[in-house]
């Protein structure tokens, strides 16, 4: 029979024990994505409600048009100083691309941004398929013409970024 002192040594070095294994025993390999790489472990959200809908598996995600705009609109202030000409030209470009992508997709329809979406195409075809560098440039006017349309459009349409 163990006495009150060995009742306590005995469940200190259990309790020592179950520590050391579960420190000393493998962890499972996380789990990996399709290209093999790791990726970390889901967790759920703090606050469920709070947690966003899962999207349809079946579509791509698309920017929301206020999100696209506010990219665009960063490149406001931006301008083609030597080394950095290329980076806007491309940067403009490609956030007028994800401005009309969400504009096509937004649940208001295509139509409700006819204005937008007529001034991107007019640039796409005066772009055509060569967004390179040397293009960009030589259409400088356009594509930054584009964006300050579009700006003040949405800036007269506050309602469709909010």
């Amino acid at each position: 029979m163990l006495t009150g002192q060995g009742r306590g040594a005995a469940a200190l070095v259990v309790f020592l024990a179950a520590t050391l294994l579960s420190c000393s025993s493998p962890e499972e390999d996380p789990p990996r994505n399709d290209a093999g790489a790791s990726s970390p472990p889901r967790t759920a959200p703090a606050d469920p409600a709070a947690a966003e809908p899962a999207a349809d598996a079946t579509t791509p995600s698309v920017e929301k048009v206020r999100d696209a705009f506010a990219t665009l609109q960063a490149t406001l202030d931006d301008d083609c100083t030597p080394g950095n000409c290329d980076y806007l030209l491309g940067r403009v470009h490609e956030e007028l691309t994800g401005l009309d992508k969400a504009m096509k997709a937004d649940p208001k329809g295509p139509g409700h941004f006819k204005e937008p979406l007529e001034l991107t195409s007019k640039l796409w075809k005066t772009l055509g398929d060569d967004t390179s560098t040397p293009n960009l440039e030589k259409h400088r006017p356009e594509l930054i013409g584009t964006r300050d349309k579009i700006n003040l459009w949405m800036q007269d349409h506050p309602d469709d970024y909010s």
